[in-house]
């Protein structure tokens, strides 16, 4: 039996995949978009090199099933060939759904890949669970499920209000995705994990995610910033994320069905942060002026009309997507997962600076290598590997 995963090679779920394959025994069904299996085990690759070196990936290949297709097909059952999906759906004991568009400025990306995508993933677990049913369904959802808040903290039960308003397409469509897992999945134990601003690692300074790094080093380069001084940001760092949903996913019974993976009310606040990345920078922590929040946004959207190859472009179409989540003040409580962990978030301020210097030094560009040549009776493209 097998655990079937969406977005092993993406960011987080790269962290859980490998989590998984250290602490755990069951084989991973991986969806992967690829013309054949050699061009997943090298997009698997690029995803795991930053958590394993060439010999161990090779290793761990002999643990994991590559499944073809694509959460945004037409073509039916995720375009997965019709007697891999039987045999997927024969051998699958769990399923944890991590892959998603996380496009706030594209509807049409949420649409197809959020919601299209996870109907399908849904129908996989449907016709699983029919054929020889499945133990747990692990949802990867976000706090931006819980709309536009102000100076709140939210606990996870009361989190989704249909008559809030949403910051973007992107928790609009994770908030519905939510609804039709619990509406289509009613008799499979099911388990929401809610993260926060995921960002970095607290164990090593490398990361292969850097939107929000670079949005945050351009807030911190500025003289001044449209933020309060004791605004709370919830910010956590990715492997807390991923122990917890490989950890939780793998338990036979969780405590409760909805975690927020966040630092809650230990986040840290706007000058605490400041005053750590100051270190970093050589500079005194910026001014802070919340009062200028509007004037701001009305300049970054001056700038997103620049074209693409201005320099300024890219820093403004970054602080677009990303302000509303660094001014609006609000945590999301996390006490249910730091108890059933045993452990709770290590916070930014203790990893900031070294993330900026280093996101900073490879001009936010993960140094990726390429595949070396497999060991003596390993193929990429074999289905069967056996190592010698």
């Amino acid at each position: 039996m097998s655990i079937f995963i969406t977005g092993a090679t993406g960011y987080l779920g790269s962290y859980v995949a490998s989590i998984l394959l250290d602490t755990h025994k069951d084989r991973l069904s991986l969806l992967v978009r690829g013309r054949d299996r050699a061009q997943a085990v090298d997009k698997l690759w690029r995803a795991f090199q930053l958590h394993m070196d060439a010999k161990k990936f090779y290793e761990s290949l002999a643990r994991i099933d590559f499944v073809l297709g694509d959460l945004t097909s037409e073509a039916p059952h995720l375009g997965i060939a019709p007697d891999q999906y039987k045999k997927l759906v024969r051998s699958t004991d769990s399923v944890i759904h991590i892959a998603a568009s996380l496009n706030r400025k594209s509807e049409k990306a949420c649409l197809n890949t959020n919601l299209r995508g996870t109907l399908g993933v849904i129908k996989l677990a449907q016709d699983a669970n029919a054929t020889g049913g499945i133990r747990r369904f692990s949802h990867v959802s976000t706090v931006a499920v819980a709309g536009q808040r102000d100076r709140e903290t939210v606990q996870e039960d009361t989190a989704i209000d249909w008559n809030r308003s949403d910051y973007d397409p992107y928790g609009r469509t994770k908030k519905f995705c939510e609804h039709m897992v619990r509406e289509l999945l009613p008799d499979v134990p099911k388990t929401f994990f809610r993260p926060s601003i995921v960002m970095g690692d607290s164990r090593r300074v490398e990361t292969t995610q850097f939107d929000m790094v670079r949005a945050f080093c351009v807030l911190a380069d500025l003289p001044a910033v449209p933020v309060r001084p004791d605004a709370r940001l919830d910010i956590v760092h990715a492997d807390f994320v991923a122990s917890a949903i490989a950890t939780l996913h793998q338990k036979k019974k969780t405590a409760h069905e909805i975690y927020h993976l966040s630092s809650g009310e230990g986040a840290k606040t706007a000058i605490e942060i400041a005053t750590a990345l100051a270190g970093a920078t050589g500079k005194s922590p910026p001014r802070f002026l919340p009062g200028m929040e509007k004037p701001f946004s009305g300049l970054v959207n001056t700038m997103m009309n620049l074209p693409k190859a201005n320099p300024l472009f890219v820093p403004a179409s970054l602080l677009k997507v990303f302000l509303p989540y660094v001014t609006y003040d609000t945590v999301f409580d996390n006490t249910r997962v730091c108890k059933e962990m045993g452990k709770a978030p290590v916070p930014f301020t203790e990893y900031a600076a070294p993330l900026y210097r280093w996101a900073k030094g490879v001009n936010f560009e993960y140094p990726y290598q390429p595949l070396p040549a497999a060991p003596k009776g390993v193929s990429r493209g074999s289905k069967s590997l056996e190592l010698r």
